[in-house]
């Protein structure tokens, strides 16, 4: 294994050099938390794919293809779909708006009086994104090591808590560039042709398995339908995708990098399940279809190659992990405390944005890397994060960008009723359970038409900026810069 190790701590080391680096870029708000919003379409699109496919999508995905065969893609092919629509119909419109936060696009478009409730939702939401993906380090360094749950998580969570506080979005952004390669190499060019290989090739694995497992709905519709409104919808309104399109150079960038990435996110999920599938041959009795992609790389691939897969497997829960968290602390610095501190004080005074926001990605880090020492499921934390995103923001966000009546009242209503809906519904019906991400989507809507059309529109003078906001007339917000060096 003394290569494999050696293959894994130069990409670790190359992470923190990475995060030093982009501490020099780092010198304004703009560029701390969204990279000057100068990226162009092959980073863009590099980056984009390397948040949405973390270890869920990796180590998940081969799971499911371990347990159902092909349509185990679909969790992940869902998540492909969610990015697509983002891309195509709303990304040029996102990327127009110059905004940081999902929050402040919801006070742009309702006047002011929609931030915090909303802050709060989007915070627990990738507060809990980010736990799942630290959690996953576990399994990682366990194939690795043999190192022990706790010290593994910790062990991970604080390189990626390193490098996202030295250098902000930017040391994240090269960091998912160089991961986006070592995923593309370690799983879809290696593992991926080497487990169909091991396993037989697709004769011998039609010929071993059950007809279902090359079944493309044999998931169920039920479930593919419950994926497509938690993650499809959950890929519009995130604020770790949406901090992504910010860093768009162009509202072209946004659409046409995110296609690309998008596609890319459905060649990934075949890849997955297929992976899974082989595995399914190979080791037909596996107590958790989880261990599927951890035991095909231990016992299948040679060594060095082992090394790079499992790196690959490391580069997606990182990624996913660096992207959560700069959005957990963004949330929190920007739409919670800013907003609460400037009530008690009246003002926020001159301060300095890159540090604040440096120091609540820290302390938002160690909150993390507790939280998923303390918890050990990572499928109910996952769920329970796209419930709250999808129950809670998912109808005053779209509502807002695609229905002019909407007002502050019923977009505040639809956060609430939707929000309390969903947690009510899952401590009723269990966290897995589809009802509370059903009932909690219908009845934020039903507050949200209701209230709207009770109380008057929404101010002409809002809607007017706002839709110069849209139309990329409107100048970006003036934030303090210093030259980055030469």
């Amino acid at each position: 294994m003394a290569v494999d190790y050696t293959v894994i701590v130069v990409y670790l080391v190359g992470m923190l050099a990475m995060g030093w680096w982009g501490m020099r870029r780092a010198r304004s708000k703009s560029e701390f938390l969204v990279a000057g919003r100068r990226l162009g379409p092959a980073m863009y699109s590099g980056t984009m794919a390397a948040i949405v496919l973390g270890g869920a999508s990796t180590i998940g995905g081969v799971g499911l293809g371990y347990q159902y065969g092909l349509s185990g893609a679909w969790m992940v092919f869902t998540i492909g779909l969610g990015l697509l629509a983002l891309s195509v119909f709303f990304s040029a419109r996102i990327a127009r708006l110059k905004v940081y936060t999902v929050s402040e696009m919801l006070d742009l478009r309702y006047g002011g009086r929609a931030g915090v409730i909303s802050g709060v939702v989007m915070w627990a939401y990738t507060l809990m994104l980010a736990v799942t993906s630290t959690i996953a380090y576990a399994t990682i360094f366990d194939v690795l090591l043999d190192m022990n749950r706790t010290l593994a998580i910790v062990l991970g969570g604080s390189i990626v808590v390193a490098y996202s506080t030295l250098g902000g979005m930017w040391s994240i952004t090269l960091t998912d560039m160089v991961q986006f390669v070592v995923k593309t190499v370690g799983v879809l060019l290696l593992l991926l042709p080497i487990a169909v290989v091991k396993a037989g090739g697709f004769g011998e694995m039609r010929a071993k398995l059950p007809t279902e497992y090359f079944d493309p709905l044999g998931i169920g519709g039920e479930t593919i339908f419950t994926y497509v409104l938690i993650y499809t919808f959950g890929m519009l309104i995130g604020q770790d995708i949406w901090q992504r399109v910010f860093t768009a150079r162009s509202d072209t960038t946004a659409r046409w990098g995110g296609t690309v990435a998008g596609t890319y996110c459905l060649v990934y999920a075949l890849a997955g399940a297929v992976i899974g599938t082989a595995a399914k041959v190979l080791y037909p009795n596996l107590a958790n279809a989880d261990d599927a992609f951890a035991t095909i790389v231990k016992d299948e691939l040679p060594v060095g190659i082992r090394g790079l897969v499992l790196a690959a497997a490391l580069a997606a829960v990182m990624s996913t992990s660096s992207g959560a968290l700069i959005a957990c602390a963004t949330v929190a610095n920007n739409d919670i405390w800013s907003r609460l501190r400037g009530t008690v004080r009246g003002t926020e005074g001159e301060r300095d944005e890159v540090r604040g926001n440096r120091v609540f990605i820290l302390v938002m880090g160690v909150v993390v890397i507790g939280t998923a020492i303390a918890l050990n499921n990572v499928v109910e934390a996952l769920t329970v994060a796209y419930n709250l995103l999808v129950g809670g923001l998912l109808v005053p966000i779209l509502g807002g960008l695609l229905w002019k009546r909407g007002t502050a009242q019923g977009a505040l209503a639809s956060v609430i009723v939707g929000g309390l809906a969903v947690v009510g519904l899952m401590a009723s019906y269990g966290i897995l359970a589809n009802q509370p991400v059903y009932y909690g989507l219908l009845s934020s809507l039903a507050a949200y038409l209701v209230v709207s059309l009770a109380t008057p529109a929404t101010d002409a003078t809002v809607l007017t900026a706002w839709r110069e906001r849209l139309a990329g007339r409107s100048p970006e917000p003036v934030t303090e810069s210093v030259p980055a060096p030469q």
